[in-house]
């Protein structure tokens, strides 16, 4: 067997849909030898060759279960399974299938084991669903056995809180902490309410609850989410009130970091700067060290470079410096507007620079992507996307430049905080971007070339943008900036449409400016280029039915 994996949520909850930790938590070694017997009796009398995926149902006070289903391909699971320990379950698959025994295909991570040794896991791997209801706004959130993530994030660390809090900063919702979806509003009996309801925000009300004083017992007879995870949840809780007090002593800095609470966020809590937190951090040396994801724990030596960061413990990391580095950021989570397309170019990038003598650095956190096999680049970092965890990796690395045309809007967004780092942007400078992306600096170059464009103006509140629009006239098309594919984009017919609207911006552009656009009715036509500073290709055009 390769992983055992434990849902979070009860049995109801789609497996997509739910947070999945492995190695599980929860069960005994009986339980868990139980389990692992039936699900190798299972594979034996189908008789499959190659992988399989079972999933049970487990009672939580007896030892009853009953399998619900069995998967005799590579899944979903699967991929999840062969990111969490570094074993190569679609490749082992397809040598099976050529005639190979499990023993005669080399462990492709240490190189001098075999593939029939199971995984050894010293870490913890958490898995968030990337559900959408930051764009379908009035979509009704309820989870159930039909499935609604478009994708899902990866985290591992060396403790579950740790890594559910890298999970929850790698979904880029606009959430960073267990304080991000406000609850505090609701008395204890809505509260109660709350908890009945299955949706993407359960854990926020579960810690709501704890701060409200709502037993363990309580939590988990309406929720039947095991008191072990509402044990860990209580532990940032109460990480958070003792941030809250504002004695931000070494020792609390230093526990608040190995639950990987970024330095922002202790700011907030604390009542001062990330400036001041990130100065304390590594005046004390607390700093994250790497390790490596091995599939042994540490027993044999690993050869391939697949790290996750902890604070505490020694860097695995080996120091590289024969050849120029450049640093691929990836596009983080599959959404709608940023899919698997980004996760394609930043592969075939990883490998151009591969061929022109580069080291090559991977940035990413989707387990659902090429991009995060530990063969494609020299080096995988399955870290959060975030200015800083990303300088963690370039203050170790030292990358020689970096790539971020090929992560989706994700990589654009850390374009600024790249160029404070003094890392070299290869490709689009940041100015350039920048002129592209903001409004005002957009349209003096459209005026400058005399090109036409709908007439619009940038704002920031509700009323500035009802008269910018009633300026234009009604109908209007009121957008954030900095974001992809129609991400918060409305169509206004009126100034009820612009109240309705802004708030919900507010929460997706936050820093950035609104747009508002004269809408118009046409045909729409696409047109691609590249360019190499001189001379322009235009590859197709195309034009939308």
């Amino acid at each position: 067997t390769i992983c055992n994996m434990e849902n979070i949520d009860p049995v109801g909850v789609h497996t997509g849909d739910s947070i999945v930790v492995a190695p599980s938590q929860t069960l005994a070694d009986k339980e868990h030898q139980m389990l692992r017997t039936s699900a190798l009796n299972i594979i034996t009398e189908l008789n499959i060759t190659g992988g399989c995926n079972v999933q049970y149902a487990l009672h939580p006070d007896s030892f009853e279960y009953c399998v619900i289903e069995v998967n005799p391909r590579v899944s979903r699971s699967s991929a999840l399974a062969s990111k969490a320990t570094g074993y190569p379950i679609a490749k082992v698959a397809a040598k099976i299938a050529l005639g190979y025994t499990l023993d005669e295909i080399p462990n492709a991570i240490t190189k001098t084991t075999f593939s029939s040794y199971e995984p050894t896991l010293d870490y913890c791997v958490v898995k968030l669903p990337r559900l959408p209801f930051d764009k379908f706004i009035s979509a009704k959130r309820t989870l159930t056995t039909q499935m609604k993530a478009t994708g899902e994030v990866m985290s591992i660390c060396d403790n579950f809180e740790g890594a559910l809090m890298k999970a929850i900063r790698s979904l880029e919702q606009h959430v960073d902490s267990l304080l991000s979806y406000d609850f505090s509003a609701l008395d204890k009996e809505r509260l109660l309410e709350q908890l009945e309801v299955v949706d993407d925000r359960r854990i926020w009300v579960i810690a709501e609850a704890i701060r409200k004083g709502i037993s363990y017992d309580e939590i988990y007879r309406i929720t039947r989410i095991d008191r072990w995870f509402i044990d860990k949840i209580v532990s940032l809780v109460k990480m958070e009130q003792i941030l809250q007090k504002g004695n931000l002593t070494i020792p609390v800095l230093r526990e608040a970091k190995r639950m990987e609470f970024p330095d922002y966020l202790i700011a907030r809590l604390s009542g001062t700067t990330e400036d001041a937190v990130k100065k304390l951090r590594l005046a004390n040396g607390i700093i994250p060290a790497y390790r490596m994801v091995d599939t042994c724990a540490a027993e044999f030596k690993a050869s391939t470079p697949y790290y996750y960061s902890v604070y505490g413990g020694e860097n695995e990391v080996e120091e590289t410096n024969a050849k120029k580095k450049v640093l691929v950021l990836g596009s983080g989570p599959i959404r709608i507007g940023q899919g698997i397309e980004f996760d394609f170019c930043s592969v075939h990038c990883t490998w151009a620079f591969e061929k022109e003598g580069y080291e090559t650095i991977i940035v990413n956190n989707n387990p659902e992507t090429v991009s995060t096999d530990f063969d494609i680049a020299d080096k995988l970092y399955f870290e959060p996307l975030t200015p800083e965890d990303v300088e963690a990796i370039v203050n170790l690395e030292k990358p020689d430049g970096a790539v971020v045309q090929f992560g989706g809007q994700t990589a654009i967004k850390l374009t600024e905080a790249l160029m404070k780092m003094g890392v070299p942007i290869l490709g689009t400078s940041a100015e350039n971007v920048d002129a592209a992306e903001d409004r005002e600096l957009f349209d003096e170059i459209l005026e400058k070339c005399g090109i036409p464009r709908p007439k619009g103006g940038t704002v920031f509140t509700a009323e500035e943008a009802k008269k910018v629009a009633n300026e234009l006239g009604y109908p209007v098309l009121v957008r954030p900036s900095y974001v992809l594919g129609g991400q918060g984009m409305q169509i206004a017919i009126g100034d009820h449409d612009i109240e309705e609207f802004i708030g919900i911006i507010n929460r997706i552009a936050q820093d950035h400016p609104i747009l508002v656009d004269k809408y118009l009715v046409g045909k729409e036509i696409e047109v691609d280029a590249v360019c190499d500073g001189e001379d322009i290709l235009i590859p197709g055009i195309m034009e939308h039915i």
